[in-house]
């Protein structure tokens, strides 16, 4: 079986937790126990991650590079650490490679004036007038506080596919595409790819690469527990199972879980294969069906 697991990055530092580099190898162990015994099982995983707290905070603490650099950053930073957990649970034959991979993004996308993708940690309502009194950020909600937002325009390209097929042919663990990719775009009149200030959604960037690569299963392991209707009201309720159709008729929260539902769904719909939201210490239960929702063309 071909899988393409998409980690969150709020998963890897998750909401409440003090975002520091411990907490955050503490949960990348947490997912690669899981993941490790994923792999011994089924010799085609491609492993994808969000990275939107760890480049907000990079961004807040250097304005000296552009997006897409720290995006290239945060690709190697979290790369490393689960490569190095990986291998240190997999046999020393089983082999384990990260890539830098970019992706192309159009540089006149609208969505570079609506900037929608919070990154970063969560500000209290205390520090967000000093925020908007230093910086020059677009801020959005996020559950009970604020977050910066910045653009991120759907991708329209996964460079360096064919490296990623070499691998998997290997039976080597491949994670790519960390952070939705290096965003990268072509200049009018000018040769060649650039980079551009964005962030471009791994859910969205892992379904293309999942259909793309005609994976059996996509699975995003966030922080919640699945994909919840009338979320925060006193008739949420969590689904176990659904069809694009059924979660058609949802609305969901921007840049939080609309666009894994929406990854999803595009995913089912362009291969007629199953998409699992859920938790990421539940990984083998959602490949079991055991856990998350999961989504099909058809309700069994």
């Amino acid at each position: 079986m071909k899988l393409v697991i998409a980690i969150g990055g709020n998963a890897l530092l998750r909401r409440g937790e003090v975002l520091s580099a411990a907490n955050q190898l503490a949960n990348i162990r947490l997912a690669a126990q899981q993941l490790a015994r994923v792999a011994a099982a089924h010799g085609e995983l491609v492993l994808t991650h969000g990275n939107g707290p760890q480049v907000g905070l990079l961004a807040e603490q250097d304005n000296a590079y552009p997006l897409d650099v720290l995006g290239a950053q945060t690709e190697g930073m979290i790369g490393y650490l689960l490569e190095q957990e990986l291998s240190n649970l997999l046999p020393p034959e089983r082999l384990v490679s990260t890539l830098l991979t970019r992706v192309e993004v159009a540089a006149d996308d609208p969505a570079f004036d609506h900037p929608t993708k919070p990154i970063g940690p969560v500000y209290s309502r205390a520090q967000l007038n000093a925020l908007v009194a230093a910086k020059d950020w677009q801020l959005i909600e996020d559950g009970a506080g604020w977050r910066r937002a910045v653009a991120s325009p759907p991708p329209l390209r996964v460079l360096g596919l064919e490296a990623i097929r070499c691998l998997l042919q290997r039976c080597v663990v491949v994670i790519a595409c960390g952070g939705g990719g290096i965003p990268v775009s072509k200049r009018a009149g000018m040769p060649g790819l650039y980079g551009i200030e964005a962030v471009i959604d791994k859910d969205l960037c892992s379904a293309m690469l999942a259909t793309e690569l005609a994976a059996d299963c996509l699975i995003i392991a966030t922080d919640v527990a699945g994909v919840s209707i009338d979320w925060g009201l006193p008739s949420q309720r969590l689904l176990s199972a659904a069809t694009p159709q059924q979660l058609a008729q949802h609305r969901f929260a921007a840049g939080s879980m609309a666009p894994k539902v929406a990854a999803a769904c595009a995913f089912v719909n362009a291969s007629g294969r199953r998409a699992v939201i859920g938790p990421l210490d539940q990984i083998e239960a959602m490949l079991a069906g055991q856990a998350g929702t999961q989504i099909t063309a058809k309700l069994a």
